[in-house]
């Protein structure tokens, strides 16, 4: 039994947290936990005051909860061709959904499980319809509000053709509109899109000061499981846009745990060893072990026996997926998936590790299987600029921000790609595969004095700094 609750504005979280802020440096939380990280790093970075940083764009806060525009204008010509809006109108909705029948593993028994998710939609307004805003927080509990490009709670717009759904997963932690933009951005295009609050593994959920590692556990066991539910929420109950959804075909979105999700959900199994779900885990009873080991060890979001994937799945694209550098995926598994995938990377991830990454894109056989890598990039690939509220701390803004490359531009990439995958493995839309038969580097090296021909959807001259891999 599913039970759907609907909200007209995002809700906000009262926690409140110390004054006083810990930070934890330029190691990112599950890079610390997991990867290691130099300690003098941690303790120099301690000492920083947070007006380091950047002093001026603090004291240029916008008042409390004013709505912020994070994207600057940029001239078309610099951004991918398939980066541009769509043709469609994008309404908003917010929805808490309840799988009252899910079994709680930790718990060992059925326990209601309720996820918030945010839907994208193509929408029927009139020109000038107040844009809605996104309400959240940081990881130290900082409320912000962001600025829109849709308009809450209007009426879909009606298609004699039913709209694809796009699931969006984020990663730990997170929050359901930290890539806001592509849900905008498929929305425009024809898509429905739903991206979730993973209960447990949000931002809101987990006291980044006190308990760091808490909400980590559900989140090995719960990813893969919610981004099915989800979909099954929205191709199979009844609600505001049951009339307009396609029931047959999907794609799914997952960034760093977001990913490792996704790649079960489309079919590989899980493999961690009795040590990693130890120490993954926090498990210390010996007895309880193989229960824990066990209960991780499932294939295709949950299943344990003769597993097999959704059919509804056309397309998954994973953003510096986590697990590739824990062998945490069975070999078989991931050589047997058959949905189209695109792996994107940065080639300095160090948290879930390019090497990790680059393991799996290897392992997968099926053709339709891609690698992006964007050079000198590391974690934060996925998602959108840094409000000012984040500017305060490292701990904050080190969730959002990459040295090498401008959030924008790399939000954009993803626009492309992202849209790009959709439609080719999605809709079946023939001409839009050949934006994903490219040269092995985008960045055109002369050739006997002259630039060879860009990437297909990019300007010449402008789109350095991508590698691509297929099969």
């Amino acid at each position: 039994m599913i039970v759907m609750n609907t909200h007209t504005q995002s809700s906000i979280s009262t926690q409140k947290i110390k004054k006083s802020l810990l930070l934890i440096g330029p190691c990112l939380l599950i890079s610390t936990l997991l990867s290691g990280c130099n300690q003098q790093s941690q303790t120099d970075t301690a000492k920083a005051d947070a007006s380091d940083i950047t002093q001026a764009a603090i004291s240029a806060a916008p008042p409390a909860m004013q709505a912020q525009q994070l994207y600057p204008h940029v001239h078309p010509d610099m951004q991918p061709e398939l980066a541009a809006a769509g043709e469609y109108k994008v309404g908003v909705k917010t929805l808490d959904i309840t799988n009252e029948s899910y079994f709680d593993l930790v718990a060992n028994q059925v326990k209601p499980r309720t996820l918030k998710i945010e839907v994208w939609y193509p929408a029927e307004y009139q020109d000038g319809t107040l844009l809605s805003t996104y309400e959240n927080e940081t990881r130290l509990a900082k409320k912000f509000s962001i600025q829109a490009n849709a308009a809450r709670g209007v009426a879909p717009l009606a298609s004699e053709s039913k709209y694809p759904v796009v699931v969006i997963s984020h990663g730990y932690t997170g929050y359901r509109q930290i890539m806001f933009y592509l849900g905008e951005h498929l929305a425009s295009h024809g898509y429905i899109v739903a991206a979730i609050d993973h209960t447990d593994s949000t931002n809101e959920d987990v006291d980044m000061l006190n308990a760091p590692f808490n909400g980590f556990p559900s989140t090995l066991i719960n990813r893969s499981r919610d981004q099915q539910f989800t979909l099954d929420f929205i191709t199979q109950e009844k609600h505001f846009l049951s009339d307009a959804v396609n029931v047959e075909d999907a794609g799914l979105i997952g960034y760093s745990m977001g990913g490792f999700g996704a790649l079960n959900t489309i079919g590989a199994c899980y493999n961690f060893s009795p040590e990693q779900a130890a120490m993954f885990t926090g498990t210390q009873d010996p007895d309880m072990l193989p229960f824990v080991q066990k209960a991780l060890n499932s294939c295709a979001a949950g299943q344990y026996e003769n597993p097999k994937a959704d059919d509804k799945w056309k397309a998954a694209v994973t953003f510096a997926a986590w697990g590739g550098q824990h062998n945490v995926f069975t070999d078989k598994s991931l050589a047997g998936i058959s949905v189209p995938k695109l792996f994107v990377s940065g080639n300095l991830d160090d948290v879930s590790g390019y090497a990790g990454i680059q393991s799996l894109y290897q392992k997968t056989q099926a053709p339709s299987t891609y690698l992006l890598t964007m050079i000198n990039a590391r974690h934060n690939i996925a998602p959108h600029p840094a409000p000012i509220e984040a500017w305060e701390s490292e701990t904050d803004f080190g969730h959002y921000y990459e040295p090498a490359w401008s959030s924008t531009a790399l939000n954009d990439i993803n626009r492309h790609f992202v849209l790009a995958m959709m439609d080719c493995h999605v809709k079946n839309k023939a001409d839009t595969c050949d934006y994903l038969n490219l040269s092995e580097s985008s960045d055109q090296v002369q050739v006997d004095g002259k630039l060879p021909e860009p990437w297909k959807g990019f300007d010449s001259r402008f789109s350095t700094g991508l590698r691509w891999e297929q099969k």
